[in-house]
């Protein structure tokens, strides 16, 4: 239902209306202010281009963090050597500020390719494994010897058993991931590039301009949103269709 988000956002833009009447403050514009900076950003090409160079940064580098985290967590929850042996490395991921990761990949690579696209992998993998090494646990066992009897091929047992059978735990890490993503790019493009969302913020905090900070902020998060809704839940609802099916 549409309805308790809708009178969450109507109570949230109710509170900051009385906020920012009470306090009369350039450090919190009206809402009218922030509606005329979004405004203004969408009728330009800037809102788009750096959303599309943001955007293209986060899928590059949670795709690449997806393809490892899917192998090192199908074989750490497989295997107890090899869980002992990433565990560490996991556990310093997890527990990184995103902030540190930013910070390293600016200074280790500085305005390349390379920088966006290695921290955001950083940010998305360690949730990402941790789901999916949880969900491999939870497989039916008997699932293993059927492969094993049939001779599945690798491929064949990663496209038949483990995709099915993780999917919970994948969209689980995916959503984690990504949220982690987000934030993470923000700070790289704030502190080592010239381009995108994170840099057009920091150009506004430059310049003062508080209601076109949150413009920008408002805009992230109704992408954040559309994909979320529009991408993850749809996509979440049609691969576990097959378990509500089976289930009646």
């Amino acid at each position: 239902m549409a309805l308790p988000p809708l009178a969450l956002i109507i109570l949230l833009a109710a509170g900051w209306t009385v906020m920012a009447s009470r306090l009369d403050s350039p450090l919190v514009p009206s809402l009218g202010e922030i509606a005329d900076e979004l405004v203004e950003l969408a009728t330009s090409s800037s809102l788009w281009n750096n959303l599309e160079v943001t955007l293209t940064r986060v899928l590059l580098g949670f795709a690449a963090a997806f393809v490892v985290s899917v192998v090192l967590g199908i074989a750490m929850g497989r295997n107890k050597y090899i869980h002992r042996f990433f565990e560490p490395a996991v556990l310093l991921g997890l527990v990184t500020p995103g902030l540190v990761k930013a910070l390293l990949c600016v200074i280790w690579f500085g305005i390349s390719v390379v920088n966006p696209i290695l921290a955001v992998a950083l940010a998305a993998a360690p949730a990402l494994i941790v789901n999916i090494t949880q969900g491999v646990r939870q497989v039916d066992p008997q699932l293993h010897e059927m492969a094993h009897v049939y001779n599945f091929s690798t491929w064949t047992r990663l496209h038949r058993i483990w995709m099915p059978a993780l999917a919970p735990s994948l969209f689980t890490g995916a959503r984690l991931g990504i949220a982690m993503s987000w934030k993470v790019i923000v700070l790289v493009e704030i502190f080592g590039l010239a381009s995108g969302v994170g840099y057009q913020l920091n150009l506004e905090f430059a310049n003062h301009n508080v209601a076109g900070v949150l413009a920008w902020t408002v805009a992230f998060a109704l992408v954040m949103s559309a994909i979320e809704y529009g991408v993850l839940q749809t996509l979440e609802r049609r691969v576990s269709r097959w378990r509500k099916e089976s289930s009646v």
